[in-house]
């Protein structure tokens, strides 16, 4: 019975993205296939991953079931499991002989089908056959099979057992199809060092193809097809010559960073280069320099043109649109020349990151068939979308995202500070733009990344398959992949959690002033949530059988004491100087205490390092404290603390936090003055009007305390404001009168149509005018966007006048689409500093 479960739920995943029709049960049945008692068959003509997705079935069988299945090139007479692109001539046999139609055949790039045939060939009774569109697809199709029986995709990168099965039966009802619907999709290895740099260095020798297949692997068992390789210090042609011969052979897609033109590594100049990075003294250089790249890349390739300036700054200090497009048009002259085509023949990219972004606004354009690459601001929020009335371009749109980056305001590469909702809800914003042929996000040392990695491949395989709704469930299905149906939904919570609170402010820009200690008993409800999420994981881990203690550890326990530990560390250290400030000798109690948390956050850092043997050494050894501007210190350093040698103990207290139980009504949401503020949960309105077109939808999970909401679709065209616009209202009641603020919390979305006035919404209290507001026009002031990120929210405040005490409704107004709202507070007089806000105030 437990297997049965077990099975049930592991396919649940997968459900989410392949429907019903293809599934892996215990027992036979009308249309089932006995896996475990077959032979692989393939043809050897065929493109090397074919042979690849064979000995990985073959190696996933034996690892849930102990059966080795035999692997054949030609066919013999026991039920077959048929691997091959449709050019197979094991698959045109069968087309010839009527055992297959072209309903058979898989559609579209990286497609794959799926079906069960009876008496494929004389004396072989059955056989289950795997068609891929090209040979990435007949892969897909075989890695599903190994993620229906138990086998995660993260089985080696996070240690994660195989769960065992007696046998393994397919089941497949009629012909089951798949295919992506971003063309591309990927991942950036970024900022790498100190941790994924030695780690590789010590476990392979370094960014060699022994590291690169497993990387290889683990892209395409999450769906992915495109590696931006590692780049700090490493050049993916240059450092170990198989690296292109292995990608080509397990069917990555191999590209260059926004930054490093024609398939050469930064470094490279380093190495060989000579004179300046700089295409107006040293163009024919340049020249050269790309050329022989070129030549020497023989694999499937996606091009980056254009060009930044040395170390990835800005190649001017001016817009340089006239010289960058004749870089881009030298470019395509070299394409051309090595390739022996047109260049429209060869796929390319033009990032349009950072001050690139300008030169096209101002007007530089590339040639119809270059992918326009689309980047966000490095810190999860789209910079810019094509206009729904833009015409379509031959080359399309991609995107380029991060969960990792090295820069401003602070650096961030320590852990997952992701959350899920945020991420679907700007790819879902990238994807109703219709942006779909390349989607790569930079996942800096891979680990820690496991759980959003594996949200974003799926979401690119096909965004309309999840639904932000769907997106806890995608959580509880990935926890249950990994540690079973028994577990998958606590764990689940807990992941959500411990990313909700790492997205509100970086672990890398906390400090003893991040949360308020006296107001709102803010930073006490912070490290109480991270305590209580340590306690529940710490009784989990007890819970779980031996051998997930060490992938529990990883994708869950480490994380989540980890920063509950960096938490109460500043926590301690604000006390510390709360006390010390007052002459109060327990500001030496919470120093000694701030002292051993930091000794412990050492110790959890080795606790990582020496895991199932050590295996993961140095890939948790990225600094995290101790930061005073954007670049990391070389190691962590202790807070600064107080001790005074003199003074006594005093009588204020800082007040504990105390969990309350929530008590009201949902079904009327009211919300009341207390201590002259009046604060508002953006998604629990009291009454909404919805036009045709336009619907509001709440974002499960998305705020930084709460859950937000928007309007829905999100390609909208701007509404003019009337009376019949859509609006959402929320019913107050105030004890005072007078002149108020209101100021409405938005997460940090950008101006992504560059318009003058940004992206807006209207707002009013009772009748008087609606004022519309503007949320982000500014973003392009690096002051104001930074000040957004520390906050990760932007906050507009508009004046009123409330006229008496007693019942008011606020009423929010859509004018854009693109604007999620978090929060509303209502400032009587009362609102005090805090980094939240004021707690909601519904009763």
């Amino acid at each position: 019975m437990l297997k049965n479960l077990i099975v049930c739920c592991i396919f649940s995943i997968s459900s989410l993205y392949t429907f019903a029709q293809v599934s892996v049960v215990s027992n036979p049945g009308q249309n089932t296939f006995h896996l475990n008692r077959s032979s692989i068959l393939y043809d050897d003509n065929e493109p090397k991953l074919i042979k690849i997705a064979a000995q990985l079935l073959q190696q996933d069988i034996q690892s849930v079931t102990g059966n080795e299945s035999t692997i054949y090139t030609e066919k013999n007479n026991s039920p077959l499991v048929i691997i091959g692109t449709t050019e197979s001539k094991h698959i045109q046999l069968l087309l010839k002989n009527g055992k297959l139609t072209q309903q058979s055949l898989p559609a579209g790039w990286d497609g794959y089908s799926i079906q069960i045939v009876a008496n494929p060939f004389p004396d072989v009774q059955q056989a289950l056959v795997i068609i891929g569109f090209n040979k990435r697809g007949a892969a897909y199709g075989t890695l599903l099979l190994s993620e229906l029986m138990g086998v995660s995709p993260w089985y080696w990168w996070a240690d994660v057992p195989v769960k065992k099965q007696e046998n393994i039966f397919v089941e497949v009802k009629d012909i089951f199809k798949d295919a992506p619907l971003v063309k591309y999709r990927g991942i950036f290895i970024n900022d790498e060092a100190p941790a994924l740099s030695n780690w590789s260095r010590q476990k392979f020798g370094g960014f060699n193809h022994l590291f690169y297949t497993k990387v290889f692997e683990l892209i395409l068992r999450n769906k992915g097809n495109f590696l931006w390789p590692a780049m700090w210090g490493s050049a993916f042609y240059d450092d170990d010559p198989k690296n292109q011969y292995v990608a080509e052979d397990w069917g990555i897609v191999i590209g260059t960073s926004h930054h490093e033109p024609l398939m050469r590594a930064h470094d490279e100049w380093r190495r060989y280069g000579k004179g300046a990075w700089n295409y107006q003294t040293n163009d024919s250089t340049l020249r050269t320099f790309w050329r022989s790249s070129l030549y020497r890349s023989k694999n499937e390739k996606i091009i980056t043109l254009g060009m930044r300036g040395d170390g990835d700054e800005p190649m001017s200090n001016e817009t340089a649109t006239g010289l960058l497009e004749r870089i881009v048009a030298d470019q395509r002259k070299i394409i051309e020349e090595v390739s022996g085509q047109p260049a429209e023949k060869s796929p390319q990219v033009w990032a349009l990151y950072k001050e690139v972004q300008d030169y096209y606004d101002k007007g530089m354009r590339v040639p119809d068939d270059v992918t326009l690459l689309i980047c966000d601001d490095n810190w999860g929020n789209v910079r810019r979308l094509p206009k729904i009335t833009d015409p379509a371009r031959t080359g399309g749109y991609g995107m380029y995202y991060h969960f990792d980056y090295v820069g401003g305001p602070r650096n961030y590469k320590w852990l997952n500070t992701n959350p899920l909702p945020r991420v679907w809800e700007q790819m879902n914003l990238t994807w109703e733009h219709q942006v779909k042929e390349l989607w790569v996000v930079n996942v800096g040392d891979i680990k820690p990344m496991e759980l959003p990695i594996s949200f974003f491949l799926h979401q690119a395989w096909n965004p309309t398959r999840i639904s932000i709704d769907q997106v806890k469930d995608f959580t509880v299905q990935w926890a249950t992949q990994q540690f079973g149906q028994q577990y998958g939904e606590e764990i689940a919570g807990l992941l959500a959690a411990y990313a909700k609170i790492n997205g509100r402010r970086k672990p890398e820009l906390l400090d003893h002033q991040t949360y308020s200690l006296t107001h709102y008993n803010e930073f006490g409800k912070v490290v109480h949530e991270y305590q209580q999420l340590a306690k529940k994981a710490e009784q989990l881990y007890a819970q779980l059988p031996e051998e997930y203690e060490s992938s529990f550890f990883q994708l869950v326990l480490h994380p989540i004491i980890a920063c509950a530990n960096l938490n109460e560390l500043y926590y301690q250290v604000a006390l510390n100087h709360h006390y010390a400030d007052k002459g109060d000798l327990r500001a030496n109690i919470a120093a000694a205490k701030a002292k051993d948390l930091f000794t412990k956050d050492s110790l959890i850092t080795v606790r990582y390092h020496t895991i199932n043997n050590g295996k993961w050494n140095h890939m948790m050894s990225q600094t995290h404290i101790g930061y005073t501007i954007w670049q990391q210190p070389e190691k962590n350093i202790m807070p600064s603390v107080k001790v005074l040698q003199e003074g006594s103990f005093k009588n204020d207290t800082i007040a504990t936090y105390q969990p309350v139980t929530e008590n009201f009504n949902r079904a009327k949401n009211l919300y009341k003055e207390v201590e002259g503020v009046v604060s508002i949960d953006a998604a629990e309105y009291t009454a909404k009007k919805e036009t045709q077109g336009f619907s509001w939808k709440v974002l499960p999970d998305l705020g930084r305390t709460a859950d937000a909401i928007t309007s829905f679709p999100a390609t909208s065209a701007p509404a003019q404001l009337t009376k019949k616009s859509p609006y959402l209202e929320y019913e107050i009641h105030t004890t005072g009168k007078g002149q108020v603020s209101l100021t409405a919390y938005f997460s940090p979305t950008l101006n992504i149509y560059h318009a003058e006035t940004g992206l807006r919404y209207a707002i009013q209290i009772d009748h008087e005018t609606p004022q519309i507001v503007g949320i982000n026009a500014e973003d392009h002031d690096t002051d104001i966007w930074e000040e957004w990120m520390r906050r990760n929210i932007i906050q507009k405040t508009t004046k009123h006048y409330i006229k008496k005490a007693g019942k008011h409704t606020i009423r929010y107004w859509l004018v854009d689409n693109g604007v999620v709202l978090q929060k509303l507070v209502l400032n009587m007089g009362g609102e005090k500093p805090s980094f939240l806000g004021p707690p909601s105030t519904r009763k």
